[in-house]
Parts: C-alpha cells; structure tokens; sequence
C-alpha cells in the first residue's frame, strides 16, 4: 500500500502528522501520472480507503473533474474560511488578527468576487498598482499613544500606502493561493513577487540616555525600564512576564509567554528562551517584589498592563528626563534595539546577541553589527600576528 505517516513541527514547535498517499498510474497512451494526497481521513485504514477510490477514479478517468469544477467555481470570498480555520490552527492568535484585517481591507476588495483559478501574474500586477494608489489610514482602536504622538509629530507623513504594508497583504495572498493548492482546490499557483523593500532604520539610547532615563523614573517605573533595557524584552513579554519565571538567585527570566491584546500566546519565534540578568536588573527587580499577584508588571488590583498603560509611561518617562527626537518618538521596541546595540557596542559576538533577542535567524541580528568597530578592528590584527605553535623560515632553518 503506498501510504505513509509524515510528520512535522509547526512554528510553535508543536508536532503535527497526517496520513499521505502517493499513487502511481500509468495511462494507456505510456504516461505516468503520481498522485500525492493528504488523506481527508487521518488514519491509516483511512488512507488506504482513500488510495483505493484514487486507483478506482484514475482507472474510471473521472480523477481531477470534480477538483477541477470546484475551482471554477470557487471564488476566493467563499475560500475565505477554510483559510482562516487553517490559520486558526497553525498561527499565533496576534498573526490571525494580522491576516483577517489584510483580507478585510485589501484582499477581498479586490479579489473577493474572483474565482480562484482565474487570479494569475497579471491580476497579482494590477493589485499591487491598485495597493500602491490606496491611501493610508490608521485604525483608531489599534493607535496607541506613541504611535499617535508619532503621527503628530511627522509633517510629511506618506500619503499612500508603504512597500512594507503592500508586501505584507501579498504575502498573505501568497499564503490562500497556495494553501488552496495543498487542499487541491487549485492545480497550480501564480508566482507572487514582492517588492523590494530597504529595511528600515531604526533609533536607540545612547549610553548617557538610559541614565537620564532611568534618573527620571519613578521606583516603580525604574524597574520596568530597567527590565527592558537589561534583558531586551519585547513589549507583550514584559507584559507577560510572571515572579514564577524569575530566578533571582542564579540571575535569570525564563521568557515563556507574551500577552497581545490580551490574549497569551508563545513568545515570538514560537519558543521560550532564558535571558541573564546583570546586577541592575537583580536589584530592579528585588526592590520591585510584589504580593499583588503572578505578574510582574501590573496594575494595582493584580492585573497585567496593557500597551496604552506602558506607552504612557515611557512617553511621561521620557518628557520628564529630557530625552527626545526631532522626528518621532522612542517606543518600547526601541528599547529593545538599545538593548541590541548597547551589546554589539561592547563587543558581544553577534551569536550571543541572537540568543539573547530571540531572533530566529542570525540575519535579523546583524543590523547591529556596524557598531561593533572594535570587534572587527581586532579581527584583522589577528592576520598579523604568528600562528600558535608555527615557527617561521628562518627559525627552521636555525634548528636544522
């Protein structure tokens, strides 16, 4: 029987299997037709029932004519759930909401009422000319504070949509096409290519800036901003963070959860990691203990906080001690860069920087590697200084 059980992890490092079946038929012209299907039930009695109505379609001919009517039939609005209970089931819920306000907004307008089969090269085309027309508007539930304070402060904000908001609905429609080609609904998908996009800038502390910050802070203030600074959180990690994945005595937080929008997920990357803490942090932290409940950041009542609550703080944080910019504003994502270059500064090799961030690739670390000089300055000295245990041509000469 030619079925068998694949296994795989998801993002989340969940183990996911199903039962596939891989049929070889050869037509009576001499052509060889293989079929690879995931059997729609995930038992191994299930797909061996599932192989034998294969070989009885392909031997019959009517194999493919009823995939093949749907899709000409199916319109992507009507695709629409099954892709989203795939996503449901394999994404973070902060990527679910991602996706569904991307179809909402600029997938189903355009293709909502065309059938899946007829979306090809020149469709993809005349959407991303149509994408980049599209004026920008931000979403008043989703703006918090500092992004409000940024778009106050920008004169020349962008009146159309960016590359990067453009590439990130492609994306997702890269996604439905081709999971509608893995559920069979479609034959074969178009090719979408995304525009090339110059990643972005971005802003951190100087070393003489996070001690103005920190100055300015109040004790309970001081030690969420110490937290970020020293250990590189993401802003729903710290929001996350319980006194259960503190350990203050060997000087470490076990990063396990992130809260966004109120809901607890894995941290991004789908993995925990553990992060060490330096001195400051300890002594942050231990003057900050608390009986109001697990969290360590929270309201009065026990409560975590939200982003509003810590956008709040930083932004009065920061006005108190004087740092600002000339355009924009610093956000908690731009302690997390401090945190990154404040490393790099001080020579920590980009590997390490990694695992401390969480990055998923090593790429994603780089960025900081300009700031480094000095790392790279005594990486070339190394060329000129004798090998360990060589000797050189004169001194072989003077043994013989």
């Amino acid at each position: 029987m030619s079925v068998r059980l694949r296994k795989w992890k998801t993002k989340e490092g969940k183990v996911q299997e199903a039962w596939w079946v891989d049929v070889k038929y050869q037509h009576p012209d001499g052509s060889v037709e293989r079929v690879r299907k995931a059997s729609p039930v995930n038992t191994r009695r299930g797909a061996e029932e599932y192989e034998r109505q294969l070989r009885h379609a392909l031997l019959a001919g009517t194999f493919g004519k009823e995939k093949k009517e749907e899709a000409e039939a199916l319109t992507l609005a009507k695709f629409i759930q099954q892709f989203l209970t795939y996503s449901e089931n394999n994404n973070k819920h902060s990527t679910v909401v991602s996706k569904q306000q991307i179809l909402r907004d600029h997938i189903l307008p355009f293709f909502g009422e065309k059938k899946l089969d007829a979306i090809g090269p020149a469709e993809i085309e005349d959407f991303k000319a149509a994408m980049k027309k599209k004026p920008r508007r931000l979403s008043g539930h989703s703006e918090t504070p500092s992004k409000r304070a940024l778009r106050r402060r920008k004169v020349n904000k962008p009146k159309t949509l960016g590359l990067k908001t453009i590439n990130n609905a492609l994306a997702v429609l890269s996604k439905l096409l081709n999971l509608a080609k893995e559920q069979n609904v479609l034959a074969h998908t178009p090719d979408v290519k995304l525009f090339k996009v110059a990643k972005p800038d971005y802003d951190f502390l100087t070393f003489e800036e996070v001690d103005q910050l920190l100055d300015a802070a109040t004790p309970q203030e001081a030690a969420l901003l110490t937290t970020a600074l020293k250990t590189g959180l993401r802003q729903g990690e710290l929001i996350g963070l319980q006194w259960s994945d503190v350990d203050l005595i060997r000087a470490k937080l076990h990063v396990k959860r992130t809260i966004w929008r109120g809901v607890e997920g894995t941290p991004k990357g789908g993995s925990s990691r553990t992060v060490d803490l330096p001195q400051s942090g300890v002594d942050a932290l231990k003057s900050h203990r608390h009986l109001r409940g697990p969290f360590v950041f929270c309201q009065e009542n026990g409560e975590h906080l939200t982003p509003g609550m810590m956008d709040h703080l930083l932004i009065t944080t920061l006005k108190r001690a004087g740092v600002t910019r000339e355009k924009g504003t610093i956000g908690w994502h731009d302690l997390r860069h401090t945190y990154g270059s404040h490393l790099a500064m001080r020579g920590i090799p980009m590997k390490v920087i990694q695992e401390l961030m969480g990055h998923a690739t090593l790429d994603m670390t780089m960025r900081y590697a300009h700031l480094s000089p000095d790392t790279r300055r005594e990486a070339v000295k190394a060329l000129d200084s004798p090998a360990r245990g060589t000797l050189g041509a004169h001194e072989q000469d003077a043994i013989g």
